[in-house]
């Protein structure tokens, strides 16, 4: 029995008429402009680029980036991998966004854990507690940032030296030269335990994924936290013991007039990530609170009437359905605090800005220097952006 379709239902959609190469056709026209636009940007790119290639020649101005394999003679005060001043210009501008990264990463977490925290102050119903993070997030989103960087660098300016430096906690000493910190002799074994860790986290994740799709075709509930923690902390401690890394403590020690030992958190970093987290988190908060509040009342009283407490509420009902609302303007304040971390230069702490700038001041290489951190800070940019809308589309709700 042969099957017969409705000539009516073959076609998706409305018959397309055939091009005609007519200026009265509204597509040869859309097809013309859309030319003279690219075109006429084409035009005046080329005319850019040939205009600043004349004068750079005739100004005898050498182009290239030849100049980072050169030796920078550049002094650096921190950087995460080593670093001396007879290494490349390449090497001090990887230094430079290295320090640049460990700024926007640290300030994004600290960010965000401070800003949800006051955020979820502001609508508490103690009085106290709800004036005083309306008061934080007024006064600090209308100071300036540059402002705030410079307060902060100040305070640790004026600490005690090192010889009357401050002890609030055992073995933790700050002063002028910034803060001493415990901390135990790296070796390559710590790197591998380190790297067993991320492991860990990776196949908790993908184990409780697999654990809550089945949960969802039978019902059954999986305990996932003994494999993660079997993985998370006994992987790493199992390399840890099979490579023997010492887990001698480095603890700091005035020797002279400064302290040896431990590990230091310089003045100008300290300052930078204290103004960039109580700058960022004052507009998190808001973020956040709009998200909650986002959330219907009948969420709150459905969970009330079945006997949760509030902290439970706000973690397992509101907070999931509030992610949808936090997540898109978050992906802003992130950027925004990685783009403000350019500041640094003000109060001498050397990101990719500074050392960027210091080496086309060296060797002239304007262009390449400003290109370089452009690259970077769209590099930067364009990866929070890709991640944090993964993750939106991830908490989206799906329409059926």
């Amino acid at each position: 029995m042969s099957a017969t379709t409705d000539p009516r239902l073959a076609s998706s959609g409305p018959p397309r008429r055939p091009l005609r190469l007519s200026w009265g056709d509204e597509r040869v026209r859309g097809i013309v402009w859309q030319v003279l636009v690219v075109g006429l940007i084409g035009t005046i790119i080329w005319w850019l680029w040939q205009n600043t290639v004349h004068n750079l020649e005739v100004r005898r101005i050498a182009t290239g980036f030849g100049f980072l394999s050169r030796e920078a003679g550049l002094p650096i005060g921190e950087s995460l991998i080593d670093y001396e001043p007879t290494d490349t210009y390449l090497r001090a501008l990887t230094v430079g966004v290295l320090n640049t990264l460990k700024v926007a990463v640290i300030g994004v977490v600290l960010a965000t854990i401070l800003g949800t925290l006051i955020g979820i102050a502001r609508l508490s119903n103690n009085w106290l507690l709800s004036k005083l993070a309306g008061v934080y997030i007024e006064v600090i989103r209308d100071l300036p940032l540059l402002l705030q960087l410079l307060f902060w660098y100040t305070i640790l300016q004026g600490l005690p030296g090192p010889r009357q430096a401050l002890n609030p906690v055992p073995n933790v000493f700050l002063s002028n030269r910034g803060m001493k910190l415990p901390w135990i002799e790296w070796t390559s074994a710590h790197w591998l335990a380190l790297a067993a860790m991320v492991v860990g986290v990776a196949v908790t994740w993908l184990y409780a994924r697999v654990m809550r799709q089945r949960q969802y075709q039978d019902g059954q509930p999986r305990r996932i936290w003994p494999v993660g923690v079997a993985l998370i902390l006994g992987l790493p401690l199992a390399v840890w013991a099979a490579l023997g890394a010492p887990f001698t403590p480095d603890l700091p020690a005035l020797r002279g007039f400064n302290f040896r030992g431990g590990i230091t958190v310089s003045p100008e970093f300290f300052a930078l990530l204290i103004g960039l987290v109580t700058y960022t988190a004052g507009f998190i908060a808001e973020i956040v609170r709009a998200g909650i509040q986002s959330v219907q009342h009948g969420q709150w009283e459905a969970a009330q009437a079945i006997g949760l407490k509030r902290g439970e509420i706000l973690r397992k009902i509101v907070l999931p359905q509030a992610l949808r609302v936090i997540v898109p303007p978050m992906t802003s304040q992130y950027l925004n605090l990685t783009k403000n971390s350019s500041l640094a230069v003000a109060i001498g702490y050397q990101d990719i800005v500074s050392i960027a700038n210091t080496t086309l001041n060296q060797t002239g290489q304007a262009i390449e220097g400003i290109a370089i951190i452009m690259l970077v800070y769209l590099t930067i940019s364009l990866s929070i952006s890709l991640f944090m809308n993964w993750y939106n589309a991830r908490i989206a709700l799906v329409e059926r």
